[in-house]
């Protein structure tokens, strides 16, 4: 599961262009930030106050006072900035971030994300997901294909939304795919997966890009 999460955040880190502002949301979504590419300058942004998010720390170099939104232990640049949670929201609902990485209970045809709760179960809530998936400029969904063998990727969702219409892209283990009005597009298939797998791994029909290439890692 390790390799499959990482697999997916190494992908998803190729995204970002220079000089774009990213939150990461928490859970697998935070392990992107250990693989932006060389040359590209990303401001990741924390919604719980601060910019200049770096990645996880290696066990036994955690600084108690840095913490994610989930409260999970990160590192922060030289020039990471400081401030309270009116002025990180702030940031979010102005329209000033480029791009926010979020995972997924489940994702619709049309772009739906449930991804905050399910019914008759403890979780941790909503967090700053309403505000991020309406604020950023594009929502991107990293997340493992599937759960224990249930699809993720449906025709609609079947829990609680967290907002409507919202997802761009999913990127998985099996493939990277684009939410469009016709439907989703695969435009990247990672080669340990078949065209068929991926059809049986997801639960609505997928649309196979003429473009289709082999999923980037690295």
């Amino acid at each position: 599961m390790a390799d499959i999460k990482e697999r997916i955040a190494r992908r998803t880190a190729k995204e970002f262009h220079d000089g774009d502002v990213v939150n990461l949301g928490i859970g697998l979504p935070t392990m992107v930030g250990q693989f932006l590419p060389e040359g590209v300058t990303v401001t990741l942004h924390s919604e719980n106050g601060f910019t200049g998010l770096e990645g996880i720390p290696a066990p036994g170099e955690e600084d108690v006072d840095i913490i994610n939104s989930g409260g999970a232990y990160v590192t922060a640049v030289p020039w990471a900035n400081y401030f309270d949670a009116a002025t990180s929201f702030g940031i979010v609902r102005g329209g000033h971030v480029d791009a926010t990485v979020l995972g997924a209970m489940q994702v619709a045809e049309n772009g739906d994300l449930a991804n905050w709760i399910v019914p008759g179960k403890k979780v941790a809530g909503m967090g700053g997901a309403m505000d991020l998936v309406v604020g950023a400029k594009e929502v991107i969904i990293a997340m493992t294909h599937t759960a224990k063998g249930n699809h993720k990727i449906l025709e609609s969702c079947t829990l609680p939304l967290t907002a409507e219409k919202c997802v761009s892209k999913i990127i998985t283990e099996m493939g990277v795919m684009e939410v469009t009005p016709e439907g989703i597009v695969v435009t990247e298939l990672h080669p340990d997966f078949t065209k068929e797998q991926i059809q049986e791994a997801t639960g609505v029909k997928l649309i196979f890009s003429p473009d289709l290439k082999p999923m980037e890692e690295e």
